[in-house]
């Protein structure tokens, strides 16, 4: 120990001495986060005796995550991000598992470190190319983007370019091999689609991306993007994925009103005999209000539908982590009910108290099909209480989820196969800096 810490401080001696010396290098900027994150869950599964807080029934990580991210010149700007994420021991005797993993329970420390990201960037004009392991935003790339629910935000290897150069509007060309997946960091593949016969179904090749985002009408945002996955599943079935939202919204609406529409469509080649039965198009929409009648207090109502065939496969309205929905009724754990073949009504309270922080109640019922992705024709119902405050720099979550669905239904998300109820307790705790 002794000899690394000497060796350390020999190092940044030497490190200072070169840049006193003469101003060859460039400046690293430093930054990241420190995490812990807790679950643990309740079901009434017959096939298992859960409980809340039991070592079984719980899984947690204790995360860190440094970027180092600096100025290249020229236009040039670079970026990487060193993941780790842990249990500080957690699994002796509180928890039974990891909530996001990097190798985390392998016991080798080094499987324990993930790249999480590293890109170069340059700007030319009023575009910017960025080729790497990168971070993408769901504003601009609803059916490839990082989610944010677990520990830290999973990544893509890809290349995009955002063009600025038509007034009131952003053009986004992207081009996605892959990426870290939402529950494994420690590791990259490829994207994923889901359906409801086939389950998981790997993109083995590539996905080609085009966005345009305007708000040149007045009170409007519309974003469109058009997305063409190439190779599902290696039998050489293709799709394309066409995707609309349009937000409106202006401080000159009454009580803040807010509306939002969304819609479109994934569009599978029909396979013919390679797949039987074939595949269908999948089509959603889904609208939304919001208001906010008094100081603090906001209200949101949302409605989606979701169809599906009963006689072929179909694609779920998914990302393709294979996890999440861009619908505008996802909440914390419904997206397996609302995805696909699915008629979904959500309601959500959220009051901000200040310097006490935000609670949240969120409800929503699922009508489900024959094809939904929890069981044919199983209906689901979700409730959602959730408290958020900053303390000290330090941001901190809890929630309570309950969960149920109609007998013979799978909830998935921990739950026993057969259980037909759920509750779910949910902390999390992070620092910037």
């Amino acid at each position: 120990m002794k000899k690394i810490i000497l060796s350390a401080a020999v190092a940044a001696m030497a490190l200072s001495t070169s840049a006193f010396a003469a101003d060859k290098g460039i400046d690293i900027v430093t930054t990241g986060q420190a995490a812990i994150y807790v679950q643990t869950h309740d079901d009434d599964g017959a096939t298992s005796n859960t409980s809340l807080g039991s070592q079984d029934d719980s899984i947690a990580n204790v995360g860190l995550q440094l970027n180092l991210d600096a100025d290249l010149k020229n236009g040039f700007t670079f970026g990487s991000q060193l993941t780790y994420l842990g249990t500080a021991g957690l699994e002796k005797n509180i928890v039974s598992d990891v909530v996001q993993s990097a190798n985390t329970l392998s016991g080798n420390t080094t499987n324990e470190l993930a790249l999480t990201k590293i890109f170069v960037a340059k700007q030319i004009a009023n575009t910017t190319v960025k080729i790497g392991r990168q971070e993408l935003p769901k504003s601009l790339s609803p059916f490839a983007y990082s989610e944010s629910w677990r520990v830290f935000k999973n990544t893509f290897d890809a290349a995009i370019a955002i063009n600025t150069d038509i007034p009131d509007t952003v053009l986004v060309g992207a081009y996605v091999s892959g990426g870290t997946g939402s529950g494994e960091l420690g590791t990259t593949g490829n994207l994923t689609v889901i359906t409801d016969d086939l389950g998981a179904l790997q993109v083995d090749g590539t996905a080609y991306m085009l966005t345009a985002q305007n708000k040149s009408i007045p009170m409007a945002t519309v974003t469109a993007s058009y997305y063409d996955l190439d190779d599902i599943n290696g039998i050489g079935l293709d799709g394309t994925v066409m995707w609309l939202d349009a937000m409106i919204a202006s401080k000159d609406l009454p009580m803040g009103l807010k509306v939002g529409l969304q819609g479109g469509m994934i569009s599978p080649d029909d396979a013919g005999t390679v797949l039987a039965g074939g595949t269908d198009d999948t089509t959603a929409m889904g609208v939304k209000v919001g208001l906010a009648p008094v100081d603090g207090l906001n209200l949101c109502l949302a409605y989606t539908t979701v169809d599906g065939n009963d006689n072929k496969v179909n694609v779920a309205i998914k990302n393709t982590t294979g996890v999440k929905s861009p619908l505008y009724t996802q909440m914390l754990l419904n997206q397996d009910a609302i995805a696909l073949d699915a008629d979904t009504i959500m309601a959500k309270a959220a009051y901000n108290t200040g310097d006490y922080g935000t609670v949240i109640a969120q409800y929503s019922t699922t009508s489900a099909g024959k094809s939904n992705l929890m069981g044919s024709e199983k209906d689901y119902a979700e409730f959602d209480l959730i408290y958020k405050v900053d303390v000290a720099g330090v941001q901190y979550f809890a929630s309570y989820m309950n969960r149920n669905v109609d007998a013979g239904g799978t909830m998935g998300v921990q739950a026993a196969e057969d259980a037909e109820s759920d509750n779910v307790v949910r902390f999390w705790a992070r620092y910037n800096f």
